[in-house]
């Protein structure tokens, strides 16, 4: 008799999965940054609040928030009309697979809390997708963590 604790994933589930290569070029370039300041990111009450990269993961794709820095260093005007902060930002679709390259290609002036990622599951996904989009954030925890990016996976209902 054989028993199995563990269901086998359909042919259609495989998690992609980015390449060592590529990992490793990123971890090389991501080691430039800074360490993370906790104190700093711990304290964002929201995404729309959050300057570093961020993930939303969905079924078959992430999509990569950047926001890009403000060029011009004075205080005057920052974020009113003139320099609104929602036309730094950019969101890119990416695979998992293609993560290190993409979070590479970030400049280093969009990390302002150090080497973190805040990562968060796409909202109003059907739950026949859930295990899906769930295995993905793993993937992408996965690959964040061996490129020596800290992950702060974000509350679903936000912070309390």
């Amino acid at each position: 008799m054989l028993l199995t604790g563990c269901k086998r994933a359909s042919a259609g589930t495989t998690i992609p999965t980015a390449s060592p290569q590529a990992v490793d070029s990123a971890r090389q370039q991501l080691a430039l940054l800074p360490p993370p300041a906790k104190s700093r990111y711990m304290a964002i009450p929201s995404l729309a609040d959050w300057e570093n990269p961020y993930l939303t993961v969905q079924q078959n794709m992430a999509t990569l928030h950047l926001t890009q820095a403000d060029a011009n260093p004075s205080q005057l005007g920052a974020g009113g009309v003139l320099r609104p902060v929602a036309a730094r930002r950019q969101d890119l679709t990416v695979s998992i697979s293609d993560l290190p390259a993409a979070l590479n290609a970030v400049p280093e002036s969009s990390w302002p809390y150090g080497r973190v990622v805040a990562i968060e599951e796409a909202h109003d996904t059907p739950a026949s997708a859930r295990p899906a989009v769930r295995r993905n954030v793993e993937a992408a925890i996965k690959t964040l963590g061996d490129m020596g990016v800290v992950v702060y996976e974000w509350p679903e209902a936000g912070l309390r």
